[in-house]
């Protein structure tokens, strides 16, 4: 099955198309994030230049652009560097002058020649009571169609103009060709669309300012094809999942009984709610796959380890693999005490194990003697054999994409799959990453949890807040101090960091730094001395870790908090709070700030709620940036916008659903032109579980 030829067009390279050449491709490329004619279609404008109101010079009014034909009465060029050119024209009604700044008088006398007719457009402003337009767009009358009379404006990068932008456009318009129709009949009826190519035309021709907007009938449509899509992928990689026989584990629940009474604590009831989901799924035949969603701190990893004794119960081996080496380790020592006390044996493996001691792991995991496997994705890589892996937990799954998810399925037969995260995700993204999982929540905090109290304060009274630290340390507290990190100027950020770093040092003297720049090895010693207690204060440019358990640590300073996300705040903030202690957060803020930087930072002293945070934060932010798309392995949209488009998406997550339920192989009409979409829309993983069978 290859890509329907009624595509190709759309796959051809951008210099195909005219005022796209070999200098200005790359340009280009940068821009649409990718080389095809594709990628130019889905640059959507942002706005457009009206040339259709064309009143008399009289009667044009200040503040309009308007477009109208005019005589050329005389030129007066100034003299003096800096200063205006002034070209008089006039109609039958009145005069007006045309202003030019810092341009040729030649290129001037050949736009504009003496006593001749021309077009002219632009926006009328009126000076000493005379109207005028500034640096006006120009055409001779024999050509007033190439002035465009609603030309849209888009989105540019350092030498692309709109110009060169519309040629290129209307080269692409004209590779548009029909294609079959994948949406059903009834639903398109009911919203009022028309159909794909048509909207493709049409969103790039806009005839209002309603046209542009997201919740308009033409951007509803393409946004529903590309949320279709998405959909379509996870539902297909979902059957595909339950389709590969899963297992049932039925234990005593022996282990289960005895590591309650083992952990100092009572379950909570949203904890008691989400192990009965998780047991209810393994015990049936079709293979898990489920998403724990637990907000800092709301108990996931006694989740875990239940789900991991319930598959030990019956024989089988569990593993749990987490992002970071130093998170492995930690899970590791949060394990240990429990796992011991019930005398099962776990093994960790981690890529810093080699040589006789990774070989004697390794046997272990081969051989059976290790029932529970804790470790990073090593565990996951060639070369390691399970006796019989029959569950899998995978920690902060944004660090791992789909592909993973599967990779898993390979070391065991129907593995069981629970994957955690500490990032509350919104209802709409959770539906786009993990369309293809079951969901379930822990939404409430242990008890004995006191709440982090969350303070804002002007930069310039950092000072006063130091010596105020200097106080709780002497009183056994341990600080994290964040600098931000912005990837456009991570060398400034950097020195920022270190400059941070030095003036602490002087002032407390043990004052440890973790940055992104160096190597995983360097950043966990400099961790472990700070949970060890050997430092006071760690200084880091990159979020700490996810997950890093420091009971001690109660003070959370975060400097230019107006820069990082709502999200990003919050889980920064969870680093703190998790002893018995009461902990602060300092958000240090410069400036005067902005509407959303001041509601951010209302929105997290009012709440802990990281559920209820993270939907604020979608509707302050839109969907690409809620977790920045790139480290987040959530798709990015190029033509739907979350914030605004949830209800398309759960209309395409439930037209996906039926889909699959009648045609899991895409082989009736309506199928074949789904398929067409998938290939429109890249869904290669998709279209390969459709080769595949």
């Amino acid at each position: 099955m290859s890509r329907p030829f009624e595509l190709d067009t759309l796959f051809r390279a951008l210099t195909t198309l005219p005022g796209v050449g070999p200098r200005n491709a790359k340009l280009f490329e940068k821009l649409l994030g990718g080389p095809k004619v594709l990628d130019l279609l889905w640059h959507l404008p942002v706005d457009f230049i009206d040339r259709r109101f064309s009143p008399t010079i009289a009667e044009a009014p200040n503040g309009r652009i308007v477009t109208m034909e005019v005589t050329v009465t005389s030129h007066s060029p100034n003299p003096r560097k800096g200063l205006p050119y002034r070209v008089k024209c006039k109609d039958d009604s009145g005069v007006m002058s045309l202003v030019f700044f810092h341009a040729h008088k030649d290129w001037i006398e050949k736009q504009l020649p003496d006593r001749e007719n021309v077009i002219i457009s632009g926006k009328v402003e009126y000076y000493q009571g005379n109207p005028q337009i500034v640096h006006p767009d120009i055409a001779p009358v024999a050509e007033r169609e190439t002035l465009e009379t609603v030309e849209p404006i888009y989105p540019l990068t350092a030498g692309v103009t709109n110009k060169t932008i519309r040629k290129a456009m209307h080269g692409a318009l004209g590779f548009i060709s029909k294609l079959p129709e994948w949406l059903d009949a009834a639903y398109k009826k009911q919203q009022g669309w028309g159909d794909w190519d048509g909207a493709l035309e049409a969103v790039h021709e806009p005839e209002s300012e309603k046209e542009l907007l997201p919740e308009s009938k033409i951007r509803q449509r393409l946004a529903y094809d590309e949320l279709l899509a998405n959909q379509l992928t996870l539902s297909l990689v979902r059957h595909r999942q339950r389709r590969i026989n899963g297992r049932t584990f039925n234990g005593d629940g022996s282990l289960r009984a005895k590591l309650k009474e083992e952990i100092p604590f009572e379950l909570t009831r949203a904890q008691e709610r989400s192990l009965l989901e998780i047991e209810k799924d393994m015990a049936e035949p079709a293979r898990m796959l489920r998403l724990l969603q637990g907000d800092v701190g709301s108990g996931k990893t006694v989740v875990a380890a239940m789900a991991m004794l319930a598959a030990v119960e019956t024989g089988a081996q569990a593993a749990i693999m987490a992002p970071t080496e130093i998170l492995a380790r930690q899970h590791a020592a949060t394990l240990k005490p429990w796992l011991d006390a019930m005398g099962v044996r776990f093994v960790t493996l981690t890529g810093r194990d080699k040589g006789k001691t990774r070989e004697t792991l390794l046997q272990q995991i081969e051989n059976g003697a290790a029932q529970i496997i804790i470790g990073t994705h090593a565990i996951f890589q060639e070369g390691v054999e399970f006796a019989d892996l029959g569950m899998a937990v995978i920690d902060e799954q944004h660090r791992f994409g789909v592909h993973q998810r599967l990779q898993l399925s390979s070391k065991g037969t129907g593995v069981d799959v629970l994957v955690m995260t500490a990032t509350p995700i919104p209802r709409t993204l959770t539906l786009t990453a993990y369309g293809d999982m079951d969901v379930s929540k822990l939404d409430e905090k242990p008890p004995g949890r006191k709440p982090v109290e969350t303070l804002l304060i002007n930069n310039d009274k950092l000072d006063s807040m130091v010596d105020g630290l200097a106080r709780k340390i002497q009183d056994g507290s341990r600080v994290y101090w964040v600098c931000p990190l912005v990837e456009e100027s991570e060398v400034l950020d950097l020195a920022a960091a270190e400059e941070r770093f030095d003036i602490l040092r002087q002032h407390f003297g043990k004052v440890g730094l973790v940055h992104g720049r160096m190597k995983p090895a360097e950043k966990d010693e400099v961790m472990a001395r700070f949970a060890a207690g050997e430092l006071n204060i760690l200084v880091a440019t990159t979020v700490i870790e996810v997950g890093v358990n420091v009971p001690e640590a109660t003070i959370m300073v975060i400097e230019h908090a107006e820069r990082f996300g709502l999200s990003q705040l919050h889980q920064l903030r969870g680093r703190v709070g998790r002893g018995g202690e009461q902990s602060y957060c300092f958000l240090v803020y410069s400036g005067p700030l902005g509407e959303t930087a001041k509601e951010r930072l209302s929105i997290l002293r009012e709440t802990e709620d990281g559920f209820l945070i993270a939907e604020k934060d979608l509707q302050l932010r839109g969907g690409g940036d809620i977790l920045g798309v790139k480290q987040s392995g959530l798709p990015a949209f190029r033509l739907a916008d979350l914030s605004v488009h949830g209800e398309l998406l759960a209309a395409a997550r439930d037209d996906a659903r039926l889909i699959i339920e009648k045609d899991p192989d895409l082989k009736s009409e309506r199928g074949k032109a789904l398929t067409t979409l998938l290939y429109l829309f890249e869904r290669d993983q998709a279209i390969q579980y459709l080769q595949s069978g």
